[in-house]
């Protein structure tokens, strides 16, 4: 697609009628793929494979509950093409600056519980929650970063340092839990055996 003169998108318009369930399914999945809205029921998406694959099921359920469904392939001058990839990567690239302004409130609660010495199972349990949205809001901006967004680089080093932080704070809840400096040299299995670890 990069190197042709002109470039293939995939121009979809759908109508819901009065199904208001239908019409916000529709808009909240066309959304998560990125879609570039030209009006309120026709939007452009790249075409590429895992587009047209994604794109399948919501039509065939636009269908069966009655709506309609145009999907044509069509050719976009270079010009234009270059202009529709300029805003899908402003918009992943705000998507991204979201989530990096978003990493300093984590870092800082880390920052905060371990200062109050508040490192323990539930803290790592709830902060670990935190982690995981964090990791799914980034892949699902990731899957519909089809044109590699540059402002992607430090929304996943932001959570990279979340992952780290977390590796930290888990590390200082085993401790504290244990006693820190303290090695557990003998620990007796689920099953009654005596399992020797460690021994200095």
């Amino acid at each position: 697609m990069t190197n042709s003169a002109n470039a293939e998108w995939q121009l979809v318009s759908i109508t819901t009628g009065s199904d208001a369930t239908l019409r916000v399914y529709v808009w909240r999945q066309l959304r998560r793929l990125g879609a570039l809205y030209l009006h309120k029921s026709v939007c452009l998406l790249p075409d590429l494979p895992e587009v047209r694959a994604a794109l399948q099921p919501i039509l065939l359920r636009v269908k069966t509950q009655g709506g309609t469904v145009r999907n044509l392939t069509i050719q976009i001058e270079r010009s234009d093409h270059d202009a529709l990839v300029a805003e899908q990567r402003n918009e992943r690239g705000e998507e991204y600056r979201e989530v990096v302004e978003r990493v300093p409130a984590f870092l800082s609660e880390i920052t905060m519980e371990t200062a109050r010495g508040h490192t323990t199972y539930a803290e790592v349990e709830e902060s670990e929650a935190d982690l995981e949205r964090f990791e799914k809001w980034l892949a699902a901006i990731t899957a519909r970063d089809y044109f590699h967004a540059p402002a992607g680089v430090a929304a996943r080093a932001a959570v990279q340092q979340c992952r780290d932080a977390l590796a930290g704070f888990e590390a200082a809840a085993l401790a504290a839990e244990f006693g820190e400096g303290e090695t557990d040299t003998r620990r007796t299995s689920a099953v009654g055996l005596t399992v020797v670890e460690d021994v200095p």
